[in-house]
């Protein structure tokens, strides 16, 4: 079997290397997606903790 012959996966060649593609993007954003959640969720605390805090220091003026 030849280079060629593999890549063109005996006619199916579009189907077989498009669901390569999208699996390989699929798994990406799988991998990638928590860390900008994280990031987000972080975020959001940070700025709750905030509000926490000076409502703490006006509560105890």
């Amino acid at each position: 079997m030849s280079p060629s012959e593999f890549f063109h996966m005996g006619g199916y060649a579009v189907y077989v290397w498009s669901s390569y593609g999208l699996a390989l993007v699929l798994l990406g954003w799988v991998l990638i997606s928590p860390v900008f959640t994280k990031k987000s969720i972080i975020k959001e605390l940070k700025m709750k903790y905030r509000q926490q805090e000076r409502q703490r220091q006006e509560d105890s003026r």
